[in-house]
């Protein structure tokens, strides 16, 4: 009751301050976004009904700013999470607030906020609601520019997990300077150095063995730009980190590890970037004695080529921060209008290529009874991950648009998701997508996608993959209030003829203003779902849809 009086309080508030003066006192804004999901059994594809007829995620953000003074909060309703998030998103109640306030290049935030130092390496605070995390932390932060091109900010807090917040308490800082802000430099090259700590506490609980309550993490990067070139590197090192476990085999006290760095070119047309990084036992949580992304405080970021067609993403790659070592090259180039490869409109053309491998022998272990310390750099382990991948994309005629695609993916199964090595092994995936829009007339677009995944086991396993798909899909505009689609993914290459199914899902949509709705039904395969290298689960569904999303 009392979170109720007090949401209600609060846009009161909010509303008095910014209507009832004839004189602006304030802006108002914030969002709306609504889910609803109904679960039907579905032997077939192993779909499970719920127990509620309805399952539902609500979120409604309020923002108010007035000068230098900025508060909000945001509501989450939760009854009950659809299926695919953790069953303790459950309840209602009023789970982000904060207020903020700048004065003199000094901002004062109090409550809850999001932070990122550098890359991510040992801290990202952040919220990714496809995967259901919200990591936010609540307490104070600051951040202050005492001189141009010098950037410091600290901050102390708990991170939220679900609806509660973790055992452990952060403190963390960062300091970063522009050398080019700082000395007003006019020189074509421009330097950006910048260095993070972040600090959990967490009460001893293990009796036997002497686990740190206090774990730091360190990293330094450098940005470097000049002319059309441009580098970013970063270094993280932390501290031993064990599981509170009772057997001495299994406590890991070795330090943990992470580099990433990137160099890119580009120009009118073309450009050229080539990326590495490594990691070793750099998995840190808000709470040591919980698994679960919803306690994982930092972020690798991932070096594969996110792909947004269905098949593309059917073997995502989901990054594995306790031990890899990965590549990427990504080329992009446009043949110019009226040559002999760029036609009358020109052609764009992207080749990405990206291989992660985990760490020779394992990531770093030390304890009484066992060391190891992996080579630096060894791409001869075991293969995690490998992608190569072609888009060309072509304007034929003012009416025609084409997209091509062709995908030759390596996915290590067992590894990527978490499974018993010899269950799956490796699969090969070849991969062609064409996606083709036709501009009708006026307001009204047509577009057929067509995708093929051809796929086999590099090595037996103990359990048959799911082999060959298609996907076509049909999709109308009618610009700028309707669409419908009609999709469907087809299992027919499964070894096993009760599994050669098709997945079918139909959506409808309409769009006024700020204003989104959209309906649909299908069928949902069981699968991995990521986002920036971060996975979930996502369970088999068969059923009705409505998202509702509104902006003010």
């Amino acid at each position: 009751m009392k979170k109720v009086l007090f949401l209600f309080t609060s846009i009161n508030f909010c509303l008095f301050t910014s209507f009832s003066q004839e004189d602006n006192r304030g802006v108002i804004n914030g969002d709306f976004n609504l889910n609803l999901q109904s679960y039907q059994e579905d032997s077939k594809i192993g779909a499970q009904a719920q127990d509620e007829i309805i399952l539902n995620n609500a979120y409604l953000n309020l923002n108010y700013t007035k000068g230098n003074f900025a508060t909000g909060l945001r509501y989450e309703s939760y009854l009950n999470a659809l299926a695919d998030f953790d069953p303790e998103f459950k309840g209602n109640g009023i789970m982000y607030r904060y207020a903020t306030y700048s004065i003199d290049n000094l901002e004062i935030t109090a409550g809850n906020y999001y932070e990122q130092l550098g890359s991510g390496l040992i801290f990202r605070s952040y919220e990714e609601k496809g995967l259901g995390i919200d990591n936010a932390m609540d307490g104070v932060r600051l951040k202050y520019i005492p001189i141009d091109g010098l950037y410091l900010k600290t901050f102390i807090g708990k991170s939220r997990t679900h609806f509660t917040y973790s055992d452990g308490i952060f403190r963390g800082a960062d300091a970063e300077i522009n050398f080019n802000e700082i000395f007003n430099s006019e020189i074509k090259t421009k330097i950006i150095f910048g260095g993070s700590f972040i600090s959990r506490y967490q009460e001893r609980e293990n009796l036997i063995f002497q686990i740190p309550q206090n774990v730091s993490a360190y990293s330094s990067r450098i940005n470097l730009m000049h002319g059309k070139w441009s580098y970013f590197g970063e270094y993280a090192y932390k501290i031993n980190d064990p599981a509170n476990v009772l057997a001495q085999s299994l406590m890991n006290y070795a330090n943990g590890t992470a580099f990433t760095q990137n160099i890119t070119f580009s120009k009118r047309g073309f450009g050229v970037s080539a990326e590495m990084h490594r990691t070793d036992n750099m998995t840190f949580k808000s709470d040591r004695d919980r698994n679960g992304k919803a306690y994982i405080i930092n972020y690798i970021p991932t070096l594969s080529k996110p792909h947004t067609y269905s098949l593309l993403a059917l073997y995502p790659c989901a990054t594995q921060a306790d031990g890899e070592l990965g590549i990427q090259f990504d080329i992009f180039y446009k043949f110019k209008k009226r040559s002999p490869l760029g036609g009358k409109y020109g052609t764009k053309i992207n080749v990405n290529f990206s291989q992660i491998n985990g760490l020779e022998g394992g990531p770093s272990f030390l304890n009484d009874i066992k060391t190891h310390t992996p080579s630096l750099i060894n791409f001869d382990e075991v293969l995690h991950y490998q992608d190569l991948n072609i888009s060309v994309t072509k304007k034929i005629n003012r009416k025609l648009n084409a997209n091509f695609i062709f995908a030759n993916q390596t996915y290590n199964k067992d590894v990527l998701e978490g499974k018993p090595i010899g269950d799956y092994g490796i699969l090969n995936s070849s991969i062609v997508v064409s996606d083709i829009s036709y501009k009708i007339k006026e307001g009204h677009t047509l577009r057929i996608e067509i995708q093929s995944l051809l796929s086999k086991q590099i090595e037996d396993g103990k359990q048959q993959a799911e082999g060959d798909w298609s996907m076509g899909l049909i999709e109308y505009t009618i610009s700028p209030h309707w669409f419908l689609s009609i999709q469907d993914m087809y299992n027919y290459g499964n070894e096993n003829i009760d599994k050669q199914l098709h997945y079918i899902n139909i959506n409808a949509g309409f769009i006024k203003g700020a204003n989104r709705f959209e309906v649909g039904y299908g069928k949902k395969r069981e699968g991995i779902f990521c986002v920036g290298g971060i996975c979930k689960t996502v369970p088999s569904s068969n059923g009705f849809s409505l998202s509702v999303s509104s902006s003010f």
